[in-house]
């Protein structure tokens, strides 16, 4: 018996199937720039899971990249130019 089927039944009813599993992971690929272009090539569930990781991270550094460079242009600004921008963010 698969360790995933006998941590399945250990689980009660948080239950997940292999199809479900499946599905999720295609859904995870799609999602996925560099994988959501190859659609027909089949990846493992791991290999999937390990892109999704590595994306995740990329737009956090990103998204810290996005900050930093906000408040460097906020600090650059005048004080009127600021509150608006600041304002609009915050809709």
């Amino acid at each position: 018996m698969s360790t995933r089927r006998s941590r399945s039944r250990q689980s009660g009813s948080a239950r997940i199937t292999d199809d479900q599993i499946n599905e999720l992971v295609s859904k995870l690929q799609q999602l996925l720039p560099e994988m959501h272009n190859r659609r027909s090539d089949k990846r493992s569930a791991a290999k999937v899971l390990q892109e999704t990781c590595n994306y995740i991270r990329s737009l956090h550094r990103e998204v810290d990249d996005l900050s930093e460079r906000l408040s460097e242009l906020l600090a650059n600004t005048d004080t009127t130019q600021a509150a608006l921008i600041r304002s609009l963010l915050t809709q």
